[in-house]
């Protein structure tokens, strides 16, 4: 029996100033927001921010995902235009969610035959799929003809509609949509339908939030007619749209050992990744509202810390909101809050399972309780793979 290896983890803390913005709203158009401590906080959810995170590794990466519920719809347009009549090419997108398991996904057809679940692959498996329709194409028109043979006969009482029968080979289809791209590697996959086609992701994201009492505030606004009456004022548009403000505190983990055995033991690819996704999380905002915001604010503080068994959010640190320091502003006491957090913590559970720690900051004066002072975010990003380069045998 192999030895037990503890899972290691890099851990991101990040105190991020944000400016009038709108990244993220709910239902009734309205920023999101969050009840903790007693106080309402502007709230920006993981799925928004984890979206342009996911898109920037791709591009740097060269190689994109999909997540979609339109395969079948897909693969017949792409049929089509190599050629296929309508009818047909329909038939052979149903064929590949009808073939990807010996029952078939589930589909949803008053909506054209959508999957129900939606699906998490590479772009190019569409390529894949299409190919082999077209390899197919002579038992797809049987099998065609068949099914519209069987609908055009005389009905003989009361009949239900046969289940069509697969005709893409199912090893073929199922391989195809179990492909892996890096981020998927990263983020994992659900897809219960397909077996060994789930992956559990290596990277937790938490939500964003304000790390003191923040409300929506009214903006309101008119879009002035440009081509008005002589003589006659007026708008063309009149609406309050709403803005957050404030320092958010955000916070994600890489699960170090999860990453690497998504990756077949690769050691190397791993490090990578990880140097990708830490750029990636600092770097990257959210794109909503950007061009009547331009909220492009970058981190004023930036902290790692690589763990032994499991990761360790300082979301607490915040849950008593932090007051405006005398002079205005919560950067100063935030950063505090933080450091003082860090070091209870340090205290509370040891450091043994610690393994390494470093920060880059804005901040003037050096922060206790994080680890090394980096001169800036290429050397923080340097010393975090260095530092989970030295652990990356033990946790796999």
């Amino acid at each position: 029996m192999a030895a037990y290896a503890p899972a290691r983890y890099a851990d991101f803390h990040i105190l991020h100033p944000l400016p009038a913005s709108l990244l993220n709203r709910g239902e009734d158009d309205l920023p999101k927001t969050l009840d903790l401590g007693g106080v309402s906080r502007a709230l920006v959810s993981s799925q928004s921010w984890k979206r342009p995170v996911r898109l920037r590794l791709e591009d740097d990466l060269g190689e994109h995902a999909a997540r979609t519920r339109m395969l079948p719809l897909r693969v017949a347009d792409a049929l089509q235009a190599a050629g296929y009549p309508q009818d047909l090419a329909a038939f052979a997108g149903s064929q590949i969610v009808r073939s990807a398991t010996a029952e078939g996904l589930k589909t949803e057809e008053n909506q054209r035959g959508i999957t129900s679940a939606t699906l998490y692959l590479p772009r190019d498996v569409l390529n894949d799929l299409t190919d082999l329709c077209i390899e197919y194409r002579p038992q797809l028109e049987e099998a065609l003809a068949n099914e519209i043979a069987t609908q055009t006969a005389p009905a003989k009482g009361a009949r239900k509609k046969p289940k069509t029968e697969a005709v893409l080979p199912t090893h073929r289809v199922a391989s195809a949509i179990r492909r892996r791209t890096a981020t998927i590697n990263l983020f994992g996959r659900m897809l219960a339908e397909v077996p060994d086609a789930h992956v559990d992701g290596a990277v937790q994201m938490a939500p964003a939030f304000t790390v003191h009492a923040s409300s929506p505030q009214p903006d309101y606004f008119t879009a002035v007619e440009d081509w008005a009456a002589p003589n006659e004022a007026g708008s063309a548009h009149l609406q309050t749209a709403f803005f957050t403000t404030g320092l958010l505190y955000r916070y994600a983990t890489v699960n170090l050992t999860e990453l690497t055995r998504n990756l077949n033991g690769d050691h190397e690819q791993a490090l990578h990744l990880l140097r990708l996704f830490a750029d990636a999380f600092i770097d990257v905002m959210p794109g909503a509202k950007k061009t009547s915001t331009a909220p492009h604010t970058y981190p004023h503080l930036v902290h790692y810390a690589i763990r032994d068994r499991r990761p360790v959010s300082y979301a607490a640190a915040f849950e008593k909101p932090v007051k405006h320091a005398p002079g205005g502003g919560y950067t100063a006491p935030a950063v505090t809050a933080l450091s003082e957090h860090a070091g209870a913590l340090n205290r509370l559970l040891g450091t043994r399972r610690l393994i390494g720690r470093g920060y880059a900051t804005l901040h003037n004066s050096p922060v206790e309780h994080l680890g090394t002072a980096h001169a800036g975010i290429d050397d923080l990003i340097d010393a975090l793979t260095k530092t989970a380069a030295l652990t990356a045998g033990a946790s796999a």
